[in-house]
C-alpha cells in the first residue's frame, strides 16, 4: 500500500514547539505578531506611532495619537486570563495536533490546571475554530447528507425523535480527480426544505452542484440557487454508494473521533463546537505543522469570549 503524503507528514514535534515556544517571552512576541502582523495599530484609532510600557509580566501597549493603552491580550480571546501565556500555548498546541480531538480531561492533565480552567481553554479554542470556519464556503461539486450527533436516552424517545440527537448536515467539496478539498458539518434545527435553504444560503457558493441521497429536505439547495443532484438508494444504505464515498468517510471518522476522545458533553448546546473543531482540523490537513499559528491567529481574531457568553451556546452557536 502507498503511503498517505498527508498522514506521514512531518507536523510540528513536541522538542521543536518547546524550542520555539518553551518561554513566557517567546509566547508574547509571537502573540505580537499574530496580532499585528504589520506591526502595531492601535485598536481605538488605528495609528502605529506608540510607547510600550511595562504593566506587570506584560507589555502595555500606549498609542502616540489617542493616548489610549492597550495591553497585549485585550481584545483577544486571551483578554482577563491570569494564565501564563505559555499555558495557553501548549493547548493551541496540544488541540491542533490531536487528530481525533481531545477532551476537557485530558487537556486538565497535560497542562497541570484544574478541570474548569481546562473547559474554558478547550472551548474558547473550539469557540475560534468555529468562528474561523464559519467564513468560509463551499463550491464546485459538494456531496451532502443528514447525520445526527449523540444517540438515545435508555427509556426517552427512538430514532430521529430522541431528545439527545442533534441533527446536522455533512457536506465535502471535490476537487477534479475527485479528491476531497473541504468540508463543514454544520448544526441545523431540523431537517426541513427551509432550514436546509438556510444552511446552503450561509455556506455553500451560488451555482455549486450538490449531490443527496433524494431526502426531500435537500431540495431546498435548489432555493439557494445551486445545482441539486440526486441519486436514490434503491433499497442500499447510502454509505453503500461510491458515489457518497467521501461524505460517508468523513461520518466515519468523526465518530471513531467523537467516541474515542469523549466521555460526555451536551450535544444539544455545544455541538457545533465539536463538530467545527473536526473539520477545523480536517480542512487544513495539508499543513499540519503550521496549525499551531493558525489556530493561534484564530484565537487573537475572535475577540473575548467569557465563561457566562460560552455556556449560553444555544443563544451564540
Amino acid at each position: 500500500m502507498p503511503m498517505n503524503r498527508v498522514q506521514f507528514q512531518q507536523g510540528m514535534s513536541l522538542p521543536e514547539f518547546m524550542q520555539r515556544f518553551g518561554t513566557e517571552t517567546q509566547c508574547a512576541a509571537a502573540l505580537e505578531a499574530a496580532r499585528w502582523p504589520q506591526g502595531f495599530q492601535c485598536p481605538r484609532c488605528g495609528h502605529a506611532e506608540h510607547s510600550a510600557l511595562k504593566s506587570g509580566s506584560r507589555k502595555t501597549f500606549q498609542c502616540c495619537s489617542c493616548r489610549h493603552q492597550t495591553s497585549l491580550i485585550a481584545g483577544t480571546v486571551f483578554q482577563s486570563t491570569h494564565l501564563p501565556l505559555t499555558i495557553w500555548f501548549l493547548a493551541i498546541y496540544l488541540i491542533s495536533q490531536a487528530k481525533t480531538g481531545l477532551s476537557a480531561l485530558a487537556l486538565k492533565r497535560q497542562l497541570g490546571v484544574s478541570y474548569p480552567t481546562a473547559w474554558r481553554i478547550h472551548h474558547k479554542l473550539m469557540q475560534a475554530m468555529a468562528e474561523r470556519e464559519e467564513i468560509y464556503t463551499l463550491q464546485g461539486n459538494v456531496q451532502a447528507d443528514d447525520a445526527y450527533l449523540g444517540g438515545e436516552h435508555p427509556g426517552g424517545k427512538a430514532g430521529r425523535g430522541s431528545e439527545n440527537k442533534v441533527p446536522f448536515v455533512a457536506a465535502v467539496s471535490l476537487d477534479e480527480q475527485h479528491h476531497p478539498i473541504y468540508a463543514k458539518f454544520t448544526a441545523i434545527p431540523d431537517f426541513t426544505r427551509t432550514a436546509i435553504a438556510d444552511w446552503a444560503r450561509d455556506f455553500l457558493t451560488p451555482g455549486c452542484t450538490v449531490l443527496t441521497d433524494g431526502l426531500a429536505c435537500f431540495n431546498g439547495v435548489a432555493d439557494a440557487h445551486c445545482h441539486h443532484d440526486v441519486i436514490v438508494a434503491g433499497g442500499r444504505k447510502p454509505r453503500e454508494l461510491p458515489q457518497f464515498l467521501w461524505v460517508n468517510t468523513l461520518l466515519s471518522n468523526l465518530k471513531t473521533s467523537t467516541s474515542g476522545a469523549y466521555h460526555a458533553f451536551k450535544f444539544s448546546k455545544y455541538a457545533q463546537r465539536y463538530l467545527s473543531a473536526v473539520t477545523y482540523r480536517f480542512n487544513r490537513r495539508f499543513r499540519l505543522a503550521d496549525l499551531p499559528a493558525s489556530l493561534l491567529r484564530a484565537a487573537v481574531s475572535i475577540g473575548p469570549r467569557s465563561e457566562r457568553w460560552l455556556r449560553a451556546a444555544e443563544e451564540s452557536c
